[in-house]
């Protein structure tokens, strides 16, 4: 893909961690890590400087754990070293491609990635490296929802892409309900007052001070990357009108 056909210039890329486990239950797919490698060197070779927050869900969920009885902090605490294992897997699959990665963790491991410095996370994206930021915020009781949203913020991306399961933010649960509809668009205060299941509301909020569009699309259908960031209309998109 080329810039020309590039909507975005800088992209913050929101991935579950359960999508790298594929149709298992837990791990890492090597065959799904290395389709989404693949399209993600494509597009930054393109030109499009690409900022990653991926979730630790197919490893190990701090939420679930606190509901039942490990403390709620030790539990995220262990969530964010999750997330840090797939931040590492995606950098050694990206980098394999011939293209440059840098992993920066919102908690100290400094044999294994680098401190989150602001700075130098723009500076990794002008020079035309993939920045994958582990841990979250670094804090518990935040989400890596919350974390993308700060993240994308502070690097100045044009956009959230937050990939999913689904083609976009519907009414209900559509593998529950099958009459449940797809929104093309939606403002920050339709997804808080809906309770529409997007990211959390302290995500969400952030977003909207700061008046940062998100677009959720299907992230397991291959190609849907290059096509959120060129624009085309296959998800919803989240903002003020």
């Amino acid at each position: 893909m080329s810039a020309a056909n590039q909507k975005y210039r800088r992209v913050l890329l929101k991935l579950s961690g359960e999508s790298l486990a594929g149709s298992e239950s837990y791990g890492i797919s090597p065959a799904i890590i290395t389709a989404l490698c693949e399209e993600l060197a494509e597009v930054r070779r393109g030109g499009c400087e690409i900022a990653i927050v991926v979730g630790g869900g197919n490893i190990f969920r701090g939420l679930a754990a606190a509901e039942t009885g490990m403390d709620r902090s030790a539990a995220d605490y262990m969530g964010m070293l999750a997330t840090v294992l797939n931040s590492l897997a995606l950098q050694d699959a990206i980098e394999k491609l011939g293209v440059e990665t840098r992993v920066q963790s919102a908690l100290t491991i400094r044999q294994v990635a680098e401190p989150y410095i602001r700075r130098r996370a723009t500076r990794h994206l002008e020079k035309g490296r993939i920045v994958i930021f582990a841990a979250g915020t670094g804090n518990p009781f935040f989400t890596t929802d919350t974390a993308a949203s700060l993240r994308a913020i502070e690097i100045g991306a044009d956009v959230i892409m937050k990939a999913t399961r689904v083609d976009g933010v519907y009414s209900a649960d559509p593998e529950k309900d099958p009459s449940a509809t797809r929104y093309t668009s939606l403002t920050y205060k339709q997804v808080l007052n809906d309770g529409l299941g997007v990211m959390d509301a302290t995500a969400i909020s952030l977003c909207m001070e700061n008046a940062m569009p998100i677009v959720v699309f299907d992230g397991t259908k291959p190609g849907n990357i290059a096509k959120a960031i060129a624009g085309e209309p296959i998800g919803t998109i989240v903002g003020d009108s």
